[in-house]
């Protein structure tokens, strides 16, 4: 499925950085694989968040006084440190939102209700999070146009001869996410930008499976939009980056009101603020804003390169040990996969899997994994999902399947 990995990071001082690991969960140590809900987060980004709170805790922007002036530097240094991390062009291009949630919702209103119109075509896939679908739903509906899916195969993949035949004159825009959070997939997402551009439409591309594990270059990519949520990335919850290219942005009217997103206001005529501060009305998610810069420091300090070695190690491992396990099947078996394994065990509801298996210390997701359309596609109520980061461990692997050798072996007849 994957080309073999060894790793020689060393995992125990990685570990060493995340408090939260270093506990027991009913009476066993804790082996966390829900990573693809949400990471755990490293001393240095908590230590961020107490340092603002603690030192420097003041609005942005427009305070003269020394604690507003430290406040709007460090935020403001996280713009420019995410400007690197996606390879903006201009630091203009970052927006800061709460999450990919919100920075899709962004350009479907603000784009979307400026730019498409009635009969015009928005093409999604059949692999996305709800939160890139209900959106694009939504805008058709106001609008009056149609939602088009790219379909997926059973392996996991997206059908690209299927994609390319969706196209037309017609297609405006090209929602897809860079890495399933289901299945682990990644999509050739350079492909899909290409012939979407080739069409004449603008591409959105979820990236929150991708901002920790995959390489990123906005500017490579050619990608209209890119957005990405911190916590899934060991930044806080609650903070992430819609990257626009800055003509698009510039034409694109304010999504909210308020504070911040203007230059003058009268009762008979507001005008905007310039980028980015336009999509960033009121008093932002400062604090986390702050420890976000933190998280990519800790990512780029390990490499993006040695994460994804590790953690394709640790997937190829899982995979081989699950194959062995009677009544397993595997769901998502695409070529090219980050460190993500969803599965089913005959017989055995994964609900039912999720909290023995938690009884034993190990976390796991079960369920939709807010993909429905794409569990009814694949033919099951939902799965086990085990999903890696950097700090999990072979020996952690080994502890997952002895707890589901126990479930099988105790609960088939």
């Amino acid at each position: 499925m994957n080309t073999p990995a060894t790793t020689t990071l060393n995992i125990q001082a990685l570990r060493d950085q995340f408090p939260v690991l270093h506990q027991q969960v009913n009476g066993r140590p804790l082996v966390y694989f829900d990573n693809a809900a949400t990471n755990q987060k490293p001393k240095r980004v908590i230590d961020a968040l107490a340092r603002y709170y603690q030192g420097y805790n003041a609005n942005i922007h427009r305070g003269i006084h020394t604690l507003a002036e430290k406040a709007t530097q460090e935020f403001e240094q996280t713009r420019d440190a995410m400007q690197r991390f996606l390879g903006a062009a201009h630091r203009e291009e970052i927006i800061f939102v709460r999450g990919v949630t919100e920075a899709v919702n962004l350009v479907a209103n603000a784009y979307g209700n400026a730019f498409i119109s009635k009969g015009d075509e928005v093409i999604i896939s059949g692999l996305e999070h709800h939160s890139n679908i209900v959106p694009w739903q939504m805008l058709c509906e106001r609008q009056g146009a149609v939602l088009k899916v790219i379909p997926v195969l059973d392996s996991g993949e997206l059908d690209m001869d299927a994609y390319r035949a969706l196209l037309s004159p017609r297609t405006k825009l090209v929602a897809v996410n860079h890495v399933s959070n289901s299945l682990g997939t990644i999509n050739p997402i350079k492909e899909i930008i290409t012939a979407a551009h080739e069409a004449g439409a603008v591409v959105l591309v979820d990236g929150a499976q991708a901002a920790a594990h995959e390489e990123i270059d906005v500017a490579a990519l050619d990608c209209d939009f890119y957005c990405i949520s911190g916590h899934k990335m060991y930044a806080p919850t609650g903070v992430g980056v819609l990257y626009g290219k800055r003509a698009l942005l510039e034409k694109m009217p304010p999504y909210m009101g308020g504070g911040e997103m203007i230059k003058e206001v009268t009762f008979a005529r507001t005008t905007y603020n310039d980028l980015p501060y336009k999509f960033e009305a009121g008093t932002p998610n400062i604090a986390d804003v702050v420890a976000l810069k933190e998280a990519v420091a800790f990512i780029d300090e390990i490499g993006k390169g040695a994460i994804a070695q590790h953690e394709l190690s640790l997937l190829n491992y899982t995979v081989a040990q699950l194959q062995q396990i009677n009544g397993v099947r595997l769901i998502g078996t695409a070529a090219h996969k980050v460190g993500v394994q969803s599965f089913v065990i005959d017989g055995i509801h994964h609900f039912d899997v999720g909290q023995m298996l938690d009884t034993r210390g190990v976390a796991v997701r079960t369920g939709h994994h807010c993909t429905q359309p794409l569990m009814e596609r694949l033919g099951v109520e939902g799965t086990v999902r085990a999903s890696f980061a950097v700090y999990n461990t072979h020996a952690e692997v080994d502890q997952l399947i002895e707890g589901l050798e126990r479930i099988v072996n105790f609960l088939k007849p």
